[in-house]
């Protein structure tokens, strides 16, 4: 969704100031490659200014929340999906380095396994286990109320990051930080205009169903290709769900039913690498006969871009320890927090695929 600007407190300027420095220190291996981490100074999460981020400010006061230092806390992080996503990777080992180097007494982490029953429940077994502060990430934007519900009732502030929840900013939840979802997906748009020419047949793998993600990247993707290409005719939208392999299985299956689909816009990096593999084993040169543009920055898909075999990728920042951590010593210290605080994210092509590698994930 589009954010609206509302006026911002002088405490609001100040913390993203703050946070618009910060080196994320999380790096982990995909499921290809042994040193898939990169280099995490280069792989730095940033706010933007003020003025990219929105809502009114929340502070410890007005949640309702008791003074905590966390480094007499126990801190609670639930995961949404398996590990086998270099972006979840990324995102939970950066969680565990920061609150190892911000000196937390004690972090829980669960991991949802792609299940919102399973989310729920592992939000309120670590409530039961003494849980004082949560970051969460969402598996869906819907459904999670029952879990925020047993952190209220207990007091425990929630810090939402990667997707955003349909429920009510400081009551439900602190923040949300993250990326501008419509943003990636128009600019996923533009770098497909520039590969392509402005001409030819697009079939867009489509995230999961269910989280603002999926619905924000295809809104900003199709509103940008109708404005200004008209050329570029969108013939197919089907979901891989965010998985290498289904996003391979849905392109085997585009192969036969659209041979003549030139350009795939794949929602995050693993759809487009399996989109790239189906499209080989079909003798097509994946880059050059298919142009891909995807979301995410893996290491993978950015060599994948070195070698010729993709066109762009807009980068999504996994790594959002340093972020959490300090927007959560900020609310503590009595600031207050936008409702959501927006990242920025860098853009991969020819020109720089190759000297920015060790900054992918």
């Amino acid at each position: 969704m589009m954010i609206q600007r509302r006026s911002r407190t002088l405490a609001v300027a100040c913390l993203l100031a703050a946070t618009a420095t910060l080196a994320a220190s999380g790096c982990s291996k995909s499921e290809t490659s042994n040193d898939a981490g990169g280099d995490s100074s280069q792989g730095a999460q940033a706010a933007k200014t003020p003025e990219n981020s929105s809502g009114s400010g929340c502070s410890l006061q007005t949640y309702g929340a008791p003074k905590l230092d966390l480094k007499n806390a126990v801190v609670g992080f639930s995961q949404s999906e398996k590990e086998a996503n270099p972006f979840r990777i990324a995102e939970t080992q950066s969680i565990k380095d920061e609150a190892d180097k911000v000196g937390v007494k004690k972090l829980l982490t669960t991991n949802a396994q792609s299940q919102l029953s399973k989310q729920i429940s592992d939000i309120q077994d670590m409530l039961s286990q003494g849980a004082q502060f949560l970051i969460v990430a969402p598996l869906n934007s819907d459904g999670l109320e029952p879990a925020f519900k047993a952190a209220a009732a207990k007091k425990v502030p929630v810090l939402t990051i990667d997707r955003k929840v349909n429920s009510t900013a400081c009551k439900d939840y602190v923040a949300f930080l993250g990326s501008d979802f419509v943003e990636q997906g128009k600019r996923a748009a533009d770098a497909m205009i520039k590969a392509t020419g402005g001409k030819g047949k697009i079939a867009i793998l489509l995230g999961a169903s269910g989280n603002n993600v999926t619905t924000d990247r295809t809104k900003g993707f199709v509103d940008q290709i109708k404005a200004e290409a008209p050329g570029l005719q969108i013939v197919a939208q089907q979901t891989g769900e965010f998985a290498r392999d289904k996003g391979q299985q849905v392109m085997e299956q585009l192969i036969q039913s659209k041979p003549d689909i030139t350009a795939v816009y794949a929602e995050n990096d693993e759809m487009g690498l399996g989109a790239v593999t189906a499209l080989k084993a079909a003798g097509k040169k994946p880059g050059k006969d298919v142009k891909i543009v995807s979301v995410d920055g893996t290491r993978n898909a950015v060599q994948a871009l070195v070698n010729g075999e993709y066109n762009a990728v807009i980068e999504s920042n996994p790594r959002f320890g340093p972020l959490a951590f300090a927007t959560a010593q900020k609310f503590y210290g009595g600031e207050e927090i936008p409702e959501n605080v927006i990242i920025s994210d860098r853009a991969y092509d020819e020109s720089n695929a190759k000297a920015s590698l060790g900054g992918a994930f």
